[in-house]
């Protein structure tokens, strides 16, 4: 015995209802930072059996709260993005001079010491 599932055609001057009817830039835009969206590719270039030039490509697109959430957050440390860059990069700095300096001491206290 056999089923069929009836079909429903379109009536006239009545239009067929789609995903996207009724979704404007904005509200697709605003699914896409809510759920977020991968995308990767790889290029590459070869001239017969050499390959010359290999790229990968990988894009997340999302909102800053879904990007904590899946735990993407180098933004937060990375000084060129940050309002204390130069009070990042002085202390740095800082550092690197006092670091150069006990190097120095260490070097001439091995010196110094007498050998055995």
């Amino acid at each position: 015995m056999t089923t069929s599932t009836p079909t429903t055609r379109p009536q006239p001057g009545r239009s067929m209802a789609t995903a996207t009817q009724g979704s404007s830039l904005v509200d697709v835009i605003e699914r896409v930072l809510d759920k977020g969206i991968v995308i990767a590719g790889d290029i590459s270039v070869s001239v017969g059996s050499t390959e010359l030039l290999s790229i990968r490509i990988r894009l997340i697109i999302s909102s800053v709260d879904k990007a904590r959430e899946i735990g993407i957050n180098w933004w937060e440390s990375d000084p060129y993005l940050s309002s204390r860059t130069n009070e990042l990069l002085e202390a740095n700095q800082q550092l690197q001079t006092r670091l150069e300096t006990l190097e120095a001491e260490l070097k001439a206290l091995r010196s110094a010491e007498p050998v055995s």
